[in-house]
Formats: C-alpha cells, sequence, structure tokens
C-alpha cells in the first residue's frame, strides 16, 4: 500500500508517516524509484501496535525503543496493550457514573457523599513520569516509585504534606532574589527532599528546574502556590546546582 492509502486507512496523516519513517520507527519495505513509500501487511501489524502504544500515552522514543528490543514479544505487548485498556475503560466508567450521579445530585435528586464526588478520578500514575524517563533516565523515577509503593497510605499523606509545606515555603520567599540565602536554603530543603525520594545528581536538579518553566502543566501546577513559583525555582535551583557542581 502507498503511504496515503494508509493514511486513509488508519485515519492519520501522510505527515505522521513520514514522520515515523524519518526516525526510524516505521520504516516502508520498500521504496520505489520514484520516491513512493511501499507499506507491507508486516509494515501495518507494527503500525497497529505503535498506536496502540500511543493511545496509552506512550512516547515515540520509548516505542522505539521497546519495538527494537531484542527481548520484545508482540503477542505479551498486545496482551498489556489489552490490560491496560480494560483498566482505562472501568476508571471511565467509573467516571461517567460520577458524573451521572453529580449531574443528579445538583438537581436535587440524590445527595452524595464527599467521597463519592471524587470516585473514579486516579492519580495513582504520574502524567510526567514518561517524561522523566525520558529525559533523565529511570534510576531516579524508579527508586521514587518503589519507596512510595512500600508507604502506607499514612505516610504517603504525610510526605505529599511535607512535599506541599516546602511549595509553600519556597512561595513565600518568590520575591527575593533567588541567589538570596533564604531562597538557597530553601531550595536546599527541596533538593534534599527529592534524595530522599531518588538519586538526582544536580545536573539533573538544574534540568528539572528548567523543566518546571518549559512545560506548561508544570508551571500551572507550581504556580497555584504562587504565581511566579516555578520561574523562581528555576532560577534557584540553577544557581544551587552551579555552586555545589563548583564546589
Amino acid at each position: 500500500m502507498k503511504v496515503k492509502e494508509v493514511a486513509d486507512l488508519v485515519g492519520i496523516s501522510v505527515r505522521t508517516l513520514h514522520h515515523y519513517d524519518e526516525i526510524g520507527l516505521l520504516v516502508p519495505a520498500e521504496t520505489t524509484e520514484s520516491g513512493y513509500r511501499l507499506y507491507s501487511e508486516d509494515n501495518l501489524a507494527m503500525l497497529q501496535q505503535i498506536l496502540f502504544f500511543r493511545e496509552l500515552g506512550f512516547p515515540l522514543k520509548q516505542i522505539k525503543d521497546m519495538i527494537e528490543s531484542p527481548s520484545f514479544d508482540r503477542e505479551e505487548a498486545l496482551a498489556l496493550h489489552r490490560k491496560m485498556l480494560l483498566a482505562k475503560r472501568e476508571q471511565l466508567d467509573r467516571m461517567i457514573e460520577t458524573i451521572d450521579k453529580t449531574m443528579r445530585h445538583a438537581k436535587g435528586e440524590i445527595e452524595m457523599t464527599n467521597k463519592e464526588k471524587f470516585a473514579g478520578f486516579d492519580f495513582s500514575h504520574n502524567p510526567f513520569e514518561q517524561e522523566a524517563r525520558e529525559r533523565w533516565g529511570n534510576r531516579a523515577v524508579d527508586e521514587a516509585n518503589a519507596k512510595v509503593g512500600r508507604m502506607s497510605k499514612e505516610e504517603q499523606h504525610a510526605l505529599g504534606d511535607r512535599m506541599n509545606a516546602i511549595y509553600r515555603n519556597l512561595a513565600s520567599l518568590r520575591h527575593l532574589p533567588p541567589d538570596s540565602v533564604e531562597a538557597q536554603a530553601g531550595i536546599q530543603a527541596w533538593y534534599e527532599f527529592l534524595q530522599t525520594m531518588g538519586h538526582y545528581t544536580l545536573e539533573a536538579f538544574k534540568g528539572l528546574g528548567q523543566m518546571y518553566v518549559d512545560d506548561e502543566r508544570f508551571t500551572r501546577n507550581i504556580d497555584k502556590f504562587g504565581e511566579g513559583l516555578a520561574a523562581f525555582m528555576r532560577d534557584a535551583m540553577a544557581i544551587y546546582a552551579d555552586r555545589g557542581k563548583s564546589q
């Protein structure tokens, strides 16, 4: 099949297929002398696999690494896709039920407990985890996840309270120069907190601060503690890391 035929069949753009070819993710079985890309049945099977991974939120780089691994098994991957999609469907069903109940509650037809209002929400999977893995490697993320996984619910809540306290303290300092004694003491508390969760090098710590500004999702969440906090933390973290590397 030609690239346009594949694009129409699957419902993606020709540009997307060209990009997959350029990065070596899905290379057509053949390219004619006139430059037409021709896709085989094996190509289509691999494209299906890629799109399953994409649907589940995996970045292209990680998909490429996985499918090129000597240990990659397509049947195992499909079984994993099915398991993840069933879990996703179950969560969506719970959220739809919560919406229906909330609409009835708003009309005065039923009463809802506070717990029922949040049924179906699941934040146990960090939406930024894959990006963190891609940028900084698996070690820090795996160590952090393992430590949190071994904690009781009470310990996890205490950890969250500690993290929020650090953010609130930094927010109170954000109008000071980022190289001030107070700001650097606050950032050191953040660095030490992260070190209790996993191993972060000073370079990774500095890069993490830059991500707070580059990624609007981080900026939006951090700035909930105080407008401009993300940019302040970026600057303070860079100063802390550079000073640490020079010692």
